[in-house]
């Protein structure tokens, strides 16, 4: 099964198209919970996804009650992981930094990203880096 660390920004894009079937981001959320893939992510992943969907864009889309949910799904059925390897200055925010930690920590097969920076990157200590619509292209087909 493939494992992946999703970061924050395909979190947030995934639960606000979640009932549209058009979203990729929405799409990955949907096979997670499928069971279609592994989930990888950390707390400092959660702590940002959640500060994001407080932003008025956010919570004035995604009723509270899907955003609690999510935050509950996140903490009870992804794996979660602390980022035990240092990364310092690849990316042009540290808390992309932080990202880039964790999945290397993990060693998930893939990081998925609309980050146009860490797209750049193609690949850091044997994570490849790629885009959600890319990502979904890799997934089996359900």
């Amino acid at each position: 099964m493939i494992r992946a660390f999703l970061d924050a920004n395909a979190i947030a894009s995934g639960l606000l198209g979640f009932d549209k079937a058009t979203s990729v981001p929405s799409q990955l959320l949907h096979r997670w919970l499928s069971r279609e893939f592994e989930f990888v992510t950390s707390d400092h992943v959660i702590a940002e996804v959640m500060r994001t969907l407080e932003s008025h864009f956010f919570s004035s889309r995604i009723p509270v009650d899907r955003r609690a949910q999510l935050q509950t799904q996140l903490q009870d059925v992804a794996s979660q992981t602390d980022a035990r390897f240092a990364v310092n200055n690849v990316a042009t925010h540290p808390e992309d930094d932080l990202v880039l930690a964790a999945a290397v920590t993990e060693a998930v097969d893939v990081l998925v990203t609309g980050d146009n920076q860490l797209l750049r990157l193609a690949t850091f200590h044997g994570v490849r880096i790629v885009s959600p619509r890319d990502f979904l292209a890799v997934l089996p087909d359900a």
